[in-house]
């Protein structure tokens, strides 16, 4: 509620200088994370750059620094490229979300605050002793509010940047949840094979662009085979038949490397462009 309080308060700002289509276009596309606002700009509002900052900083009082995204997350460290628009000339913030805190460069690792249900969400099903592998761990959010929330032994945190690998360790720190959270800098593939098989009793594959690639790797994570997964991906659809497409594709996939499952749930996570959505299934597999 009161985001959305936020948002509405952002609009009346805009409307003396955007045009509505333009004004509804900024409201809808940007992020505050800590105390850095990220706005993304259309060609046509990039000239009113400035009284958007502007604008932004009047509505959230403890925003310091207002960012244009310049580029789409690409790459694999899913990273963004920036143009600074007004106060303080930084990259780096500390985000506070269910009960835990942060440190991120939004420039050097990936973090979106628009997952925070998810994480939560993730986090109330995880049950007492559980061992957890996080593949794509970012700077440890998944994994870090997992620890805080549940009563998981150990949540194995893997990621190929070492700069989220850096910022996960000091939010393990920040966090307190030494011994829990693990933190593994490498390819989730090959950490698997070498470490990690028959380990664990839930897998999280938070990366939409890899997560049917790494599939076979989740799968032989689990202890004897059986276990959850928490896949997410993104696609193109109308909304009304994007669930199906998505279960659709899914099972084919686990069909063809012969596993017993269940997609025990499946959900909207977000709208990522138009028509585009991330989608995650909740997958028991049995076998």
């Amino acid at each position: 509620m009161e985001g959305l309080r936020l948002r509405k308060h952002l609009r009346k700002l805009l409307s003396e200088t955007l045009l509505p289509e333009e004004m509804v276009y900024v409201c809808n596309s940007y992020d505050v994370v800590g105390d850095i606002a990220i706005v993304r700009l259309s060609e046509a509002s990039r000239n009113y750059g400035q009284a958007i900052a502007e604008s932004i900083t009047r509505v959230h009082k403890n925003v310091k620094t207002v960012l244009a995204q310049t580029s789409p997350v690409q790459g694999d460290f899913r990273l963004r490229k920036f143009e600074y628009l007004a106060g303080e000339n930084k990259t780096t913030a500390v985000h506070k979300e269910s009960g835990c805190l942060f440190l991120v460069d939004v420039a050097e690792c990936y973090f979106s605050p628009r997952l925070s249900y998810e994480r939560t969400r993730i986090a109330k099903q995880v049950r007492n002793g559980e061992i957890v592998v996080n593949m794509f761990a970012g700077v440890g959010c998944f994994s870090i509010v997992i620890a805080k929330h549940s009563n998981a032994e150990k949540i194995y945190s893997i990621d190929v940047n070492p700069k989220a690998v850096e910022y996960m360790r000091e939010n393990v720190r920040l966090n307190r949840v030494y011994g829990r959270v693990i933190s593994i800098l490498g390819d989730a593939k090959e950490i698997i094979e070498e470490k990690l098989r028959n380990a664990a009793d839930r897998v999280l594959m938070p990366l939409s662009e890899k997560a049917s690639e790494y599939l076979p790797y989740a799968l032989a994570t689990l202890k004897k085979g059986r276990g959850w997964i928490h896949y997410y991906d993104f696609e193109h659809a109308k909304r009304n038949t994007l669930v199906e497409k998505v279960t659709r594709k899914v099972t084919e996939r686990l069909e063809k490397l012969d596993a017993v499952f269940e997609i025990a749930s499946a959900r909207v996570v977000r709208t990522t462009g138009p028509n585009w959505y991330q989608v995650v299934l909740d997958i028991a597999v049995e076998r």
